[in-house]
């Protein structure tokens, strides 16, 4: 068995009030980026390092960016987001964060500031890393 992993982060858990709702939200903008829940069950639905379930106490509240290969795709997810449940929290634009950033925000339905950023040209030295348990 394989998993292919980022770096840094091993996974993201939020906790929403409507799992439905927000499966919808999720399936929709994930598509926009060109990736897909990975895993769903009544409970929960994952995709990649992002594991979402539904709350029994409190709702999650952070800032999640998702990379985006070029400005096109920033304004997929952005148009996805909204369209789906999502407010606008920052047209798809140039941000003077550094050179080349073009980001959008939505807001999810539980008001996570959801982003996709586009930071210029550039060339990965690998899609994913890949571990295999030994």
């Amino acid at each position: 068995m394989q998993h292919h992993l980022g770096r840094l982060v091993d996974h993201i858990h939020l906790r929403v009030a409507d799992l439905e709702v927000s499966r919808r939200f999720y399936a929709a903008i994930l598509s926009a980026i060109g990736r897909e829940i990975t895993f769903e069950s009544e409970h929960a639905f994952v995709s990649d390092e992002l594991y979402i379930d539904q709350a029994s106490d409190y709702v999650s509240r952070v800032h999640l960016a998702f990379q985006a290969a070029d400005r096109e795709t920033v304004s997929r997810f952005h148009a996805a987001g909204i369209a789906n449940g999502g407010t606008d929290n920052g047209a798809p634009g140039e941000r003077d964060y550094h050179p080349g950033y073009y980001g959008a925000f939505v807001l999810d339905p539980d008001g996570n500031n959801i982003e996709a950023v586009y930071h210029g040209p550039s060339k990965r030295s690998a899609e994913d890393v890949v571990v295999t348990p030994v």
